[in-house]
């Protein structure tokens, strides 16, 4: 499979939930809530939100929310379907860390779900933060309705 030539780019704040809600709607398994996903699109217009675009369409995001100086967490992602499997979302971890690194940041974590309650799709997104160098720091209840929280970490 070719890798497509992927850009980056920081979204502007008030274009950003149009662009972040697509994506979100071509992953329903894993953002079928659409609670949550209003939540998620709505935090892309307060966020600092990064898209990996390919061949001029937008073919995922990330969301980041810094708690403080040195911290920060990958509040939501998503790789649009049509380009899963293409080292898109590599790349934008990849350059997110970069940027962030640039800021002084040194923690990164991110959230899924945790896997007390097994789930196919999230066991995928689970091998993918792992293979991204994120490893498992605790598993939560209570901050997610009914789904355990794992809290993933890594040191940039």
């Amino acid at each position: 499979m070719t890798r497509p030539l992927v850009r980056f780019q920081l979204a502007d704040r008030s274009e950003a939930p149009g662009r972040v809600e697509p994506i979100l709607r071509s992953v329903p398994e894993w953002f079928g809530i659409e609670q949550a996903t209003l939540s998620y699109v709505a935090a892309a217009g307060r966020l600092a939100t990064w898209f990996a675009i390919c061949d001029d369409q937008d073919a995922g995001f990330v969301t980041v929310q810094r708690h403080f100086d040195k911290a920060a967490d990958l509040f939501c992602m998503a790789v649009h379907r049509r380009f899963h499997g293409m080292g898109v979302g590599t790349a934008l971890v990849r350059h997110v860390e970069g940027v962030l690194r640039e800021q002084g940041v040194e923690y990164l974590q991110v959230k899924t779900q945790g896997p007390s309650k097994p789930n196919a799709g999230y066991a995928r997104t689970l091998h993918f933060y792992e293979k991204v160098g994120f490893v498992r720091l605790e598993e939560v209840t209570g901050l997610w309705p009914g789904i355990p929280c794992l809290i993933l970490v890594k040191r940039l």
